[in-house]
């Protein structure tokens, strides 16, 4: 009697310190993220997770399966742009945006962009915009020419994301909003420290 409740004892016992580890070992390597996230200046999944869905206003798996994408791809951001802008087209058109810098070393900038584009692209939208800022290694690096493709790169529930390039820097923008624009265009996006009309 004495050893099948020793036996009882010790599966339980066993089963407990089971449950306990794999309980444990999320959390951690959660916390071990956020870590490594504070550590290089960088911004984890989760903050930039609950900051777009501050921003965009509701929790949203859209959002949340579109940022993950670029997290797989690119890593994590150093810095995060969220504003919005207006932009239209008919074959060649023009987009112009506003929004704030965010970052963890150097606090908050803001911003203007403009650009150009051609191409398989007609009509027009205004759109918050969550752009994921990567390699950024000082605020003024980030006032360039950034080339890349947009418009129906990647759409998940609403959400759409493109990615522009300058050297080292990539910015991924995350756009949600009303009005259509169709096909691919070609073209880049001019960020500024002063809002302007010329878009080259």
């Amino acid at each position: 009697m004495f050893a099948r409740n020793a036996v009882r004892f010790i599966k339980a016992l066993v089963f407990a310190l089971w449950m306990v580890a794999f309980a444990i070992v999320p959390a951690g390597a959660q916390q071990q993220t956020q870590q490594q996230a504070q550590q290089s200046g960088t911004f984890s999944p989760d903050e930039i997770v609950d900051a777009g869905n501050t921003f965009f206003g509701e929790a949203s798996s859209g959002l949340a399966q579109t940022l993950q994408n670029a997290f797989s791809k690119y890593g994590l951001p150093n810095g995060y742009i969220l504003g919005a802008e207006g932009s239209g087209a008919f074959i060649a058109g023009l987009t112009y945006g506003e929004g704030t810098l965010n970052t963890k070393n150097v606090g908050s900038h803001k911003v203007f962009w403009q650009g150009p584009s051609l191409g398989i692209d007609y009509g027009g939208d205004g759109s918050r915009v969550m752009m994921l800022v990567y390699n950024l290694p000082s605020v003024p690096d980030l006032y360039h020419r950034y080339g890349g493709v947009s418009g129906s790169a990647y759409i998940v529930a609403g959400f759409s994301m493109q990615v522009y390039k300058y050297r080292d820097v990539i910015l991924v923008p995350v756009r949600s909003g009303i009005g259509a624009r169709l096909g691919v265009n070609v073209g880049y996006l001019k960020l500024t420290e002063r809002p302007t009309w010329n878009p080259f």
